[in-house]
């Protein structure tokens, strides 16, 4: 069974769409990629930091997926990091009304001995100076990393995210984040140029729009799957990366066709994640469901050409 390593927030998000609103809840992007994760057969490793106001139920939640939570560091003189958002109707943009770093603010990643039988690292949305420390205290290489970034960084830490980019394998941004680092607006032309700064891979995400994955040879497209209604689009783009870097991880291949099929079991977990707000649907999945949802994928775009 591969070891994959997590490297990601675990924070309260405050969360309101037109359907509803929640107080505070466990979000963050490790808790997301790791629960995603958590559906493979794969020893998944989470590191991240919370304050001494993270209750120990969401800890115990995270134990009960088989997620190993000794790379949470809990700093208890300290606040958890805190986002809230509001939704706009057509749940395509929001409002961020508050952001609070708290722990994150200084985030020092510790990596347990325990974790340095890395076999797939996932480094999920943090500053590039904390994904650079990470690959810098990983003693051995693993056989993938998987890089997810946003606009933020490349406004402010611009040669520091690059300098991040080309030491890992796969790189994931949505469509606006590649025109912005590519200064193309095409995105087969913003592939291209990504992938000359050092990443094997690519991934697009388009949101309702699916995904797309580019090799230097090669593109695959991924749909998502048309939702009757979608209550909360929170952490379906880090619910992605972990239903892409899990699958790879149990298969334990890197090939291009792997790598397609990540896509897929990746989009179906997104699909799930969206069905309720935060994680609630995250925690309900089983395997005959899951297995259900890649039907359906595989329904949506199968046909014969005649």
């Amino acid at each position: 069974m591969s070891n994959l390593v997590v490297v990601g927030s675990v924070a309260f998000d405050a969360i309101e769409t037109p359907f509803g609103k929640t107080d505070k809840i466990i979000g963050g992007a490790g808790t997301y990629i790791a629960l995603s994760a958590s559906n493979f057969n794969v020893n998944t490793k989470l590191i991240s930091v919370v304050g001494g106001d993270f209750p120990e139920e969401y800890l115990v939640l995270l134990k009960s997926k088989n997620i190993n939570i000794d790379g949470i560091q809990v700093l208890a003189d300290k606040k958890t990091f805190f986002w809230s958002g509001k939704y706009h109707d057509n749940m395509n943009k929001r409002d961020t009304l508050i952001t609070e770093l708290n722990v994150l603010a200084d985030f020092d990643p510790i990596i347990p001995d325990s974790y340095q039988d890395c076999d797939y690292l996932m480094l999920g949305n943090l500053s590039p100076e904390v994904q650079q420390l990470v690959l810098e205290r990983i003693t051995n290489k693993p056989k993938l990393i998987v890089l997810d970034t946003m606009n933020f960084w490349m406004n402010i830490s611009h040669e520091a995210l690059l300098k991040v980019i080309s030491m890992v394998d796969v790189l994931t941004v949505n469509d606006e984040e590649a025109r912005q680092l590519s200064g193309e607006y095409s995105l087969v032309t913003a592939a291209k140029r990504i992938l000359k700064m050092g990443p094997k891979y690519l991934i697009i995400k388009k949101g309702e729009h699916g995904a797309l994955l580019f090799s230097n040879t090669e593109m695959f497209y991924a749909p998502a799957l048309p939702m009757a209604q979608v209550y909360d689009p929170t952490g379906a783009g880090d619910t992605f990366a972990g239903g892409f870097i899990g699958y790879i991880a149990e298969k334990d291949n890197t090939d291009f066709n792997t790598l397609k099929n990540a896509m897929i079991a990746a989009s179906a977990l997104a699909s799930f994640c969206v069905e309720k707000f935060g994680t609630e649907q995250l925690n309900r999945i089983t395997p005959k469901l899951f297995e259900s949802r890649i039907q359906q994928f595989i329904n949506l775009s199968t046909f014969n050409y005649l």
